[in-house]
């Protein structure tokens, strides 16, 4: 991935990719010069690989506790590149052969995701499809062979969302899912903010500015109306060093501030 004579067909690796920049943020390997030019200026603004890992671990912690409560199938969007503790290998550990969807729009994803994803059973499958366009992905014949919304369904919004800007209505598109959820079902968000820290927002915001994606910051009153319609778990819509660390490193990560996440049940 790192050598762009290998790259996939109509992705231009000169345009820094937000899900590249994140599997940089990682210590990943999939990507390109302009992705870690870019990555390595929002790294110069704070700890940006220690918030992506609080986000990750907030994956894994969000998924089990929703698989706990008896959900076996989970929608994740917008998904990005494959790393630790992906929606089914968490799922998996409570329910063995729960169902996963993963669902993104970016093809370097999709080539990657494809690639883990061969030689494991037909239980997961990835959908290429875009969030904007909830229709088509409920409607999608890999979604309905493996999820059926008639039984409670995990869907997972894991830093997806501050990428659609408020003109393409992120609030509408958690509520196009939540219409097909049974009562039952979980809701599972994460997303940046900048209340903390503003002047920092806007710089990173700008450096997104030359991505394929855009960097919408929001408000905690923000987040929160994404889970309207459904009843928030405690400790609500909070940083996300706040909801319910396993390990006190967990809780110490640098950069908490930057994430507000939450989980909510379809009542």
């Amino acid at each position: 991935m790192t050598n762009p004579s290998r790259v996939p067909k109509g992705i231009n690796p000169n345009i820094p990719n937000s899900a590249r920049m994140y599997d940089y943020y990682l210590g990943g390997k999939d990507n390109f010069a302009a992705d870690r030019e870019a990555a390595q200026k929002i790294m110069a603004l704070g700890p940006s690989r220690e918030i992506c890992l609080a986000n990750r671990r907030f994956l894994g912690r969000a998924v089990r506790e929703v698989a706990k409560q008896g959900i076996d199938q989970f929608l994740d969007l917008g998904t990005g590149l494959p790393n630790q503790n992906n929606v089914h290998e968490v799922a998996r550990q409570v329910h063995p052969a729960a169902n996963v969807v993963y669902v993104d729009y970016d093809p370097v994803v999709i080539v990657h995701a494809r690639a883990l994803l061969a030689g494991t059973d037909a239980n997961i499958t990835i959908v290429h499809a875009d969030v904007r366009e909830p229709e088509t992905i409920l409607d999608a014949p890999e979604t309905k062979r493996l999820i059926d919304f008639s039984r409670p369904v995990g869907v997972v919004f894991l830093g997806v969302l501050h990428c659609l800007t408020d003109k393409e209505d992120p609030w509408g598109v958690v509520a196009a899912f939540r219409e097909r959820m049974a009562s039952g079902s979980a809701l599972i968000v994460s997303h940046l903010t900048d209340d903390a820290h503003p002047e920092v927002g806007v710089a990173a915001r700008e450096v997104y500015e030359d991505a394929d994606a855009p960097l919408i910051h929001r408000s905690q009153e923000q987040v929160e109306r994404m889970f309207d319609g459904f009843d928030l778990v405690a400790p609500g819509v909070t940083h996300v060093a706040d909801w319910r660390p396993d390990e006190a490193w967990e809780a110490g990560l640098a950069g908490s501030e930057w994430w507000y996440v939450g989980v909510g049940h379809k009542p």
